[in-house]
């Protein structure tokens, strides 16, 4: 799950992972997640960073956090949001990622295969969306 040499932060890679978890049909919304004492013990990490990755998926929008309930999924965490169309944030990281396959000299027709086999592979996407 976790890469703990990567250059990626740990608390950006749980929050890639729930996010994944989501898109993938693992965690459906309303579905509650582990405490941050919990998942920081299971994955053997500083609780505070933990922290971190559910404060981030807070602020995104795609989960609500409450002292009663805990973390949970936001339950219309799949439902189109002006509030994401109008930020540019997705839009830079997909540019980097994109700039990135282009320095390597991967082919635009080999991308534009790759990311439809991906957003096909999500559950649900037929269409779903426009």
């Amino acid at each position: 799950m976790l890469d703990l040499d990567s250059e990626v932060p740990i608390y950006q890679q749980i929050r890639d992972r729930v996010v994944e978890a989501i898109a993938e049909g693992a965690l459906a919304p309303g579905a509650g997640l582990p405490s941050t004492r919990q998942m920081a013990v299971d994955l053997a990490i500083n609780f505070h960073t933990v922290n971190k990755a559910y404060d981030l998926l807070r602020r995104e929008g795609i989960i609500r956090i409450n002292r009663k309930s805990g973390a949970v999924v936001r339950p219309d965490v799949k439902r189109p949001s002006d509030e994401l169309r109008a930020g540019a944030d997705w839009e830079a990281r997909m540019r980097t990622l994109l700039a990135e396959l282009d320095v390597r000299g991967i082919p635009k027709e080999e991308v534009k295969g790759h990311v439809a086999a991906v957003l096909d592979a999500f559950p649900g996407r037929e269409d779903e969306h426009p």
